[in-house]
C-alpha cells in the first residue's frame, strides 16, 4: 500500500508535543464518528457500539484500539493512514483522521497494524506501518487475518514497539486516563448509547457537579439570579469548505482559501450552558468548549479576564474570583462551538477567528464583568450571561445569599462540600442531585437564626422573677402574682393546694432512650462538627452533631446539665448533642468544638487504651480532624485582605453614585498615605491612573488598609445606614448612639486592616480577636441579614 510522506517524516510527526490521553483520543474519535454516522442514518445496530482500549501490561506490551464500526474497504483505508488526508467533513466530525492518526500512533511507537472488516467481508484486511522498514518508496505492507464470522465488522489499531516512557504511562495511569477521557467524552457518553472500555474498565462521563436549574439567589434582597442560565443562541447561517473547514466571506463558488468548489452551507450556533459549581475548587472552575461534542478546553478561565477591545494593554488581571480568591472559583459552563475551528492538536480554539471573536462577546460581553469598572472606562452594565452569574455569585458567604454551605455560625464549610463533590463525583446516590447541599444552606441559616435568638433571650431576660421582686419590697412572698386568680374567702388568703394530697399520682420516668429521642426530634444538624474525628494513634469515630432547640436543656443521666452529650450509636458512630443555651457557651464564649473534642478525647482514650493525656488528646485530635480552623497568618491574612478588598469595592461604588467628591475624600489622606497610595497603583500596574488621583475612585482600591478606618469614621453619613454598612447612624438623634453604632464598625474595621497589614507578625491571640472581627465586620455589611 502507497503511503506517504516517507518515513523520515512520520517519524517527525512523532515528535509534535502530544500529550499520552491526546495519542488515545486521537484513535477514539474515529470510531465515534462512525457512530454518530450510524445514529444518523437510522439504520438498526444491534451489536452496539463499543470502543475499547486495550494499555500495554509491561514496557515491551502493545496498545490496541478496537471498535465495533462499520469498518472500511481497501480504498478508504488507504486514504485513511496517508498522512494529511481525511475523509471527514470537517464540519461535521471529531476526528481528522489522516493527521491524527499519523500523529498519534507515531508518537506512541515505531509500528503500527490497522485491521478493518466489513460485514459479509471473509476476511480481515490492514497495513503495517514500520518506521524501521519503510524506505523512500512509500510503500506499507498490506496484512490479512482470517476472519471467525463473516458477520463481524469493525477496525483495530494495534501499536507496539512502544516509546518506552509512553508505556510506562500507560501501563501505571489507566485510571488516570479513564477519568481524563470520562470528561473529554463526557457530552458524548452522556447522551448516545456509547460504550468505552479502558484497561477493561468501562469509561464513565464525568459530569459537573453544579446546583439544579431552580435554585437561585437574591442580589441585593430583589433581583433573582440563576444558578444555571441556558444558551442558545442562533447565529446566521454561513458557507463553508468541507475540504479546509474554512468559513467564506464572499458567496463565490469556489473556496477563498483552498480553491476546492466542495462548498456547503452550515448552520451556526452557540449552545449550551453557564451555571454554578456546588462547590469551590483552587483549579476546577471555569467554562468547557465542546466541538462536535468533544471538549476542546476544560475548565477555561479565558473569559474571566477583561482584554481591552481597543488594545490598551495592563488590563489583563482577572476578574474571577475575586472575593476570598485564595478558595478559588465555582463559576461553570458547558458551551458548544461546532462552527469555530480549532488547532490541529485539538487543545485550543483558533482565538484569532471572528466567529471565537463573537462566541466570547455573547457569553461575556465587551465590557468588564466587574460593574464599577465597567462604569469608570465609560461602558455601560454588562448584562451578558456571565456577568449576571457573577454579579450573583461572585461572593462566597455561607447562606442563602450566595448559595454556600456553612456551619450555623459566620464561616463556609468548604471542606465538607468539596468532599460531597467527590461522593458525587464516585456515584453516591445521596448527593446526585443538589439537596444534600441546599439542605445544609437551610440549615445554616435556621442555626444562624438560633444563635442570634439565644443570645438576644440570654442578654434581655424574659419574665422578671416576682417573688425576688416582692422580697426586695419587703412584702410577703407568698403574695400572688398580680393578674392570677384568687380564690376568696373574707379578707384571707387561702391555699388552694392542700398540704398533702389525699391520692398520690405517681409520676412516669422518662427513660434515657426517650429523653434522647425528645433532644434529637427537634434539634438541628451542625454541618461543620458532623465528621469522621480521630488520630492514627487513636483511631477514629463518626460523629453527627445536633444542637437543641431553644429552651430545651441538655441533661445527662443524674439530671445535670452539660454542655455537650455523646450517645454511643452502632459500631463507631456517634450522635452529639450540644446545648446552644449553655453557660459554657453563652456567658464565657466556648465554642462548640472545644467542648465536643474534650467528651471525643474521653472516649478514644478508653478505646486506645491510650497514656496519653487529656491535653495531648484534644490537641491531636483537633490537629488532625479541623485542620482548616487553624490559626495561620497567611490564612487568616487572606480572608483579612480579601473582605478588604470588597469594602474597597463597596465604598468605591458609593462615592461613584453619589457623584463623588473624590478631591475632597482623597485631601483626607495624609501625605504617607498618598505616597503609600501611588506606590501600590505603581506595583499593581496602574501607571496611567496614577495622574487621575482625586479625579476618580480608583484610589480606594489602593489607599493603605488602615486608611479605610480613618474614611468611615470622617465620614460616617457616606457610609453607615446601609451604604457599605448596615448599621444606623443619621437617624440616630443622640451623639453617644451615633458613636456607638459607629464603633461597631471601626473597631473590627481597624482590626481586619491591621491584620491584612501585618498578618506575618501576628501572634496566636490576635489571629483569634482578627478571625472574630473578620466574622463580625462580615455581618455589618450591607445586605447580609
Amino acid at each position: 500500500m502507497k503511503i506517504t510522506p516517507s518515513a523520515r517524516v512520520l517519524s517527525m510527526l512523532g515528535e509534535i508535543d502530544f500529550d499520552e490521553w491526546q495519542c488515545v483520543a486521537e484513535l477514539v474519535d474515529n470510531p465515534f464518528d462512525d457512530f454518530l454516522d450510524v445514529l444518523r442514518s437510522g439504520v438498526e445496530w444491534p451489536d452496539g457500539f463499543t470502543v475499547s482500549v486495550t494499555l500495554p501490561s509491561s514496557p515491551k506490551g502493545v496498545l490496541e484500539v478496537r471498535d465495533t464500526g462499520r469498518g472500511m474497504s481497501y480504498d478508504r483505508l488507504a486514504r485513511a493512514v496517508r498522512a494529511g488526508w481525511s475523509g471527514n467533513d470537517m464540519h461535521d466530525k471529531l476526528g481528522l483522521f489522516g493527521m491524527g492518526f499519523n500523529i498519534s500512533t507515531a508518537r506512541l511507537g515505531r509500528r503500527t497494524r490497522v485491521l478493518t472488516t466489513r460485514a459479509g467481508d471473509t476476511e480481515w484486511i490492514g497495513v503495517e506501518i514500520d518506521l524501521d522498514q519503510i524506505k523512500d518508496d512509500f510503500e506499507a505492507k498490506d496484512i490479512t487475518e482470517p476472519k471467525d464470522n463473516p458477520s463481524h465488522h469493525g477496525t483495530r489499531i494495534i501499536v507496539d514497539r512502544l516509546q518506552p516512557a509512553r508505556a510506562e504511562w500507560l501501563r501505571r495511569n489507566g485510571a488516570s486516563l479513564r477519568n481524563t477521557l470520562g470528561s473529554v467524552y463526557s457530552w458524548i457518553l452522556t447522551g448516545h448509547p456509547f460504550e468505552l472500555y479502558v484497561g477493561g474498565t468501562q469509561v464513565k462521563p464525568v459530569r459537573h457537579c453544579r446546583w439544579g436549574d431552580d435554585r437561585y439567589v437574591l442580589y441585593n434582597g430583589k433581583e433573582r439570579v440563576p444558578a444555571y442560565i441556558p444558551i442558545n443562541e442562533k447565529l446566521q447561517d454561513g458557507i463553508a469548505c468541507r475540504d479546509c473547514g474554512e468559513w467564506q466571506i464572499g458567496s463565490g463558488e469556489v473556496c477563498s482559501v483552498c480553491g476546492s468548489g466542495n462548498l456547503a452551507v452550515r448552520e451556526r450556533r452557540i449552545h449550551g450552558w453557564l451555571g454554578v459549581q456546588r462547590y469551590l475548587d483552587k483549579t476546577e472552575y471555569g467554562i468547557d468548549f465542546l466541538r462536535n461534542g468533544r471538549k476542546i478546553l476544560r475548565w477555561d478561565k479565558q473569559l474571566f479576564t477583561w482584554n481591552n477591545p481597543d488594545g490598551v494593554a495592563g488590563n489583563e488581571e482577572p476578574e474571577y474570583p475575586v472575593e476570598l480568591a485564595h478558595q478559588g472559583g465555582r463559576l461553570i459552563g458547558e458551551i458548544h462551538l461546532d462552527h469555530v475551528p480549532v488547532t490541529y492538536q485539538k487543545d485550543a480554539f483558533e482565538y484569532g477567528d471572528r466567529s471565537w471573536l463573537t462566541a466570547v462577546e455573547l457569553l461575556r460581553g465587551v465590557a468588564p464583568l466587574q460593574p464599577q469598572r465597567a462604569s469608570k472606562l465609560g461602558y455601560p452594565e454588562n448584562e451578558s450571561p456571565l456577568a449576571l452569574l457573577f454579579k450573583g455569585f461572585r461572593r462566597n458567604d455561607a447562606g442563602l445569599r450566595c448559595l454556600i454551605p456553612g456551619d450555623g455560625i459566620s464561616k463556609p464549610i468548604h471542606a465538607d462540600t468539596r468532599d460531597w463533590g467527590r461522593k458525587f463525583r464516585a456515584g453516591v446516590s445521596e448527593f446526585q442531585t443538589d439537596e444534600h447541599w441546599w439542605q445544609a444552606v437551610l440549615r445554616h441559616e435556621e442555626n444562624k437564626k438560633r444563635v442570634k435568638e439565644a443570645k438576644t433571650a440570654a442578654s434581655v431576660p424574659t419574665q422578671p422573677d416576682e417573688q425576688a421582686v416582692l422580697g426586695a419590697l419587703g412584702l410577703p412572698a407568698d403574695i400572688p402574682a398580680s393578674g392570677a386568680a384568687q380564690p376568696e374567702t373574707g379578707s384571707k388568703v387561702v391555699s388552694t393546694v392542700p398540704a398533702q394530697s389525699a391520692v398520690a399520682v405517681k409520676e412516669k420516668t422518662e427513660t434515657r432512650s426517650e429523653r434522647l429521642a425528645r433532644y434529637e426530634s427537634a434539634a438541628s444538624p451542625h454541618a461543620y462538627l458532623s465528621r469522621s474525628f480521630g488520630h492514627p494513634e487513636l483511631g477514629y469515630v463518626k460523629v453527627r452533631t445536633l444542637l437543641l432547640k431553644p429552651g430545651e436543656r441538655l441533661l445527662d443521666d443524674n439530671g445535670l446539665r452539660v454542655p455537650v452529650l455523646l450517645d454511643q450509636r452502632s459500631g463507631n458512630e456517634l450522635t452529639a448533642l450540644v446545648d446552644p443555651e449553655h453557660a459554657a457557651f453563652q456567658r464565657f464564649g466556648a465554642d462548640y468544638a472545644d467542648l465536643l473534642l474534650v467528651e471525643l478525647a474521653a472516649v478514644l482514650k478508653v478505646r486506645a487504651r491510650s497514656d496519653w493525656s487529656p491535653s495531648q488528646l484534644v490537641a491531636a485530635i483537633r490537629a488532625e480532624s479541623l485542620q482548616d480552623s487553624a490559626l495561620d497568618g497567611t490564612t487568616v491574612g487572606a480572608e483579612a485582605r480579601d473582605l478588604l478588598a470588597e469594602i474597597r469595592e463597596r465604598v468605591a461604588e458609593v462615592l461613584d453614585r453619589s457623584g463623588g467628591d473624590y478631591t475632597t475624600v482623597y485631601g483626607r489622606l495624609s501625605d504617607e498615605e498618598k505616597i503609600a497610595t501611588e506606590e501600590a497603583m505603581i506595583a499593581a500596574g496602574r501607571v496611567g491612573l496614577v495622574g487621575r488621583l482625586g479625579l476618580d475612585s480608583g484610589f480606594v482600591h489602593h489607599v493603605p488598609a488602615l486608611a479605610l478606618v480613618r474614611l468611615v469614621e470622617a465620614m460616617p453619613a457616606s457610609f453607615m445606614d446601609g451604604a457599605v454598612f448596615r448599621g444606623p447612624y443619621a437617624g440616630v438623634s443622640s451623639p453617644s448612639g451615633k458613636a456607638l453604632s459607629l464603633a461597631r464598625v471601626t473597631g473590627c474595621l481597624a482590626d481586619v486592616a491591621t491584620l491584612g497589614t501585618f498578618a506575618g507578625e501576628a501572634t496566636a491571640p490576635q489571629l483569634r480577636r482578627a478571625r472574630l472581627s473578620i466574622a463580625l465586620l462580615r455581618d455589618e455589611l450591607a445586605g447580609e441579614e
